[in-house]
């Protein structure tokens, strides 16, 4: 009788132990799951969607992450569900570079066209026509005026490329200028445009070169 005790102990014992390794492995297989598809939705996220609530993404992703990989060693499919967990992390982190690499270029974008529009006006469209047909004989004078200015006032902290764009603007508004004149362009206003082009031209040679000096000496140190 102690012997049949015994035996139906062990086999009980047997039957809860593979009983506990079952859901084990079977939580495991979820918990991929589950990772796999969070992965999936986030990859399937707009950039600007994803980037404003990334903090709570990373959350969930480690979160998700880490329940994948607790129980994956209890299981005989592991070699498979770690396949699956590389397989999504590898896909998360292409994401994130992506999302990482699109959010600095969009940032540089803003700060290009904030640096423009301080520039050349309220009146400025950032469609990223250079021909600037929006400049008419009404408005040029205040662009001139509004480009030189901010110019003269920021000129010791702009960088050799800033100067760089400042050139590039400056030429824009000039050959727009060839086509306002035949527009309608008062005298008066093309005087005052013709000392605001006398005010900027030495103030761009002497500033410019002075901010490539700067470059070249703190690239020697």
């Amino acid at each position: 009788m102690k012997t049949i005790k015994l035996t139906i102990g062990i086999c009980s014992l047997a039957l809860l132990f593979a009983s506990c390794k079952d859901e084990k492995a079977d939580l495991a297989k979820q918990s991929v799951e589950e990772y796999k598809s969070y992965v999936d939705s986030v990859a399937s996220l707009e950039y600007a969607e994803a980037y404003s609530n990334w903090e709570n993404i990373e959350n969930g992703y480690n979160n998700h992450k880490s329940m994948a990989s607790m129980n994956i060693n209890d299981t005989e499919d592991k070699a498979v569900l770690v396949d699956n967990v590389d397989d999504a992390t590898l896909k998360y982190e292409t994401y994130k570079t992506n999302l990482i690499a699109e959010k600095e270029k969009e940032d540089m974008r803003i700060s290009k066209d904030n640096f423009r529009k301080a520039l050349l006006g309220s009146n400025y469209d950032n469609s990223g026509d250079m021909s600037f047909t929006w400049i008419n004989k009404d408005n040029i004078l205040s662009v001139y005026e509004t480009f030189v200015n901010t110019v003269e006032t920021n000129k010791d902290s702009y960088s050799r490329e800033d100067w760089d764009e400042i050139k590039l603007l400056y030429e824009a508004i000039d050959t727009r200028k060839n086509t306002v004149e035949n527009e309608g362009l008062t005298s008066a206003d093309n005087r005052k445009i013709a000392g605001l082009k006398l005010k900027f031209a030495p103030m761009y040679t002497v500033n410019r070169m002075g901010a490539k000096s700067e470059e070249n000496a703190e690239a020697k140190e």
